[in-house]
């Protein structure tokens, strides 16, 4: 029994220390990396980033019109149909107006009217003329020709000029509504205005047309070019660069990339949805792009100056803010930040900050704003 009470009375305090021992270690390798982490600091690195950001767009003609007619008439013939391919000048349809002849036939009429009456004046003028010289002539010797009849025969002279003068003015005229009744007889036959696709027909022969019925006879899109507009959020809009190459791609021809060239900007944000339109020339020379299509833009994020960037385990955010905490003099300091593009295992912030500045690699929000942050 006493062997026994001295045998427990040795092993019970040893066993006691070792289990102290063992749970001292424990807690120190416990608390080892939560220092580590409270005094692990990060610099704040600026860096210019590259990126690009899937934007949808949309196709349009780079030239559209709607052919209407300018005089009324009915159509005679209709030359082209949907899906014809026209070249510039080319004739699409023919009108008939059986009155437009009539009408140029009456201003070709006025026309001889007027030229009669110019040549009857000019021979009035003629003649008052050799009048006047003649008197003139006599009237050197004195006491032939009275001043009175002298001076009536030069009024007659300048008042058959003044005749012959209106009698021009009236032929011109004529002439000049002849040639205006012809141009609107031009317009009885209408052209293509431009080299493009007939995308839209819309009348047959028979139809009456004109201004007071003003139906749209074709519509005509100019497709071997076209304009990619893209709806530009207003975060990206300080890296827009015209003349820049832009790729993009197509549903129907997910295989291929297609490149546009910036070359219209709006400078005008839409308030509804904060976005700048910016147009880009795409050459469709093999005619696979077709306007109303909606390509999946590649855009280029550029920013204006570089850019700040931080580990993404910097950030810390809450219900109320984000912000990362930097090193103010061996104290914590939240700074207000808000997030941007993410750049491998860092990420852009915004926010006032400075590149060399130190942040906490691991923050939280566990490190109040004005701790002390002890050294590594």
């Amino acid at each position: 029994m006493r062997e026994f009470v001295s045998w427990f009375s040795l092993r019970f305090p040893l066993r006691s220390l070792r289990l102290c021992v063992e749970s001292a270690l424990s807690l120190t390798l416990l608390a080892a990396p939560a220092f580590a982490q409270t005094a692990d600091l990060a610099p704040v690195v600026s860096k210019s980033l590259s990126r690009t950001a899937e934007l949808p767009g949309e196709f349009q003609p780079f030239l559209m019109v709607s052919l209407h007619a300018r005089v009324a008439g009915y159509v005679e013939r209709v030359l082209v149909d949907r899906g014809s391919v026209v070249k510039q000048g080319q004739l699409l349809v023919e009108l008939s107006a059986p009155e437009m002849a009539a009408r140029i036939a009456e201003a070709e009429s006025r026309v001889h009217a007027a030229e009669s009456d110019r040549v009857q004046a000019e021979a009035q003028l003629a003649a008052a003329q050799s009048t006047w010289d003649k008197l003139k002539k006599a009237a050197e010797t004195p006491g032939v020709i009275a001043g009175n009849e002298l001076t009536l025969a030069e009024k007659q002279v300048d008042a058959a000029r003044a005749l012959v003068s209106a009698r021009r003015q009236a032929a011109g005229a004529a002439e000049a509504a002849v040639r205006a009744q012809k141009l609107m007889e031009d317009y009885l036959k209408i052209t293509a205005p431009f080299d493009g696709v007939v995308t839209d027909r819309l009348v047959h022969p028979g139809a009456l047309v004109g201004p007071g019925t003003d139906p749209v006879l074709l519509v005509i899109q100019q497709v071997s070019h076209l304009r990619l507009t893209v709806a530009v959020p207003e975060q990206d809009i300080g890296g827009i660069v015209a003349g820049a190459k832009v790729e993009f791609k197509v549903p129907a021809f997910p295989e291929r990339t297609y490149t546009g060239t910036v070359a219209r900007v709006a400078h005008a944000l839409d308030p509804k949805t904060r976005t700048m339109p910016v147009e880009l020339d795409v050459l469709n020379r093999d005619g696979a792009l077709s306007p109303g299509m909606y390509p999946s833009v590649k855009w280029p994020v550029r920013r204006t100056r570089p850019s700040l960037l931080v580990p993404k385990t910097s950030v810390v955010t809450t219900a109320e803010r984000c912000f990362v905490i930097r090193n103010r003099n061996g104290k914590a300091e939240w700074v207000d930040v808000q997030k941007g593009a993410a750049d491998g295992d860092s990420i852009e912030v915004m926010g006032n900050l400075e590149a060399g500045d130190k942040v906490m690699r691991r923050a939280t929000d566990e490190i109040r704003d004005g701790a002390s942050l002890p050294g590594k």
